[in-house]
């Protein structure tokens, strides 16, 4: 009857959540790596014709840098991803920092392919929270 209740109590529904965090996040750092990484290829192929044109915009670069970022950005991010699933406590920790990194440059990027920046933008907070949750879970 008592390991009924250890293997049932707080400490492993506590652990199941932060398993399932990691997870979450570890599946979305993927998809949203082959995003970023699909935005930086498009970004490079298509150059300036592909972006939108606006004017008077802080963040002027060209097409060929915005899509390195995206490119660079979306290996790392996937790289940190697949780590996840290995159960490394440095891919978590490097896996908020990229994606913060990825939310702030498609912040950057959203005057140039708003909708797709949106999608990647969620994604990266969705990747943030299931990250801390997961780092919540196991102290």
């Amino acid at each position: 009857m008592s390991q009924a209740r250890t293997a049932t109590g707080p400490g492993h529904t506590q652990s199941l959540w932060a398993a399932g965090g990691s997870i979450f996040a570890g599946t979305l750092m993927l998809i949203d790596g082959v995003c970023q990484f699909i935005q930086g290829l498009t970004s490079l192929i298509n150059g300036n014709d592909f972006l939108v044109k606006t004017a008077n915009f802080l963040f002027t670069f060209n097409a060929t840098t915005w899509g390195w970022i995206h490119l660079i950005l979306g290996l790392v991010l996937a790289l940190a991803g697949a780590f996840i699933f290995t159960g490394n406590v440095a891919a978590r920790s490097v896996g908020v920092a990229v994606a913060a990194l990825s939310a702030i440059a498609n912040f950057m990027w959203l005057p140039h392919y708003p909708v797709w920046a949106i999608i990647v933008i969620a994604l990266d907070i969705f990747v943030i929270w299931g990250l801390s949750k997961s780092n919540l879970g196991q102290m």
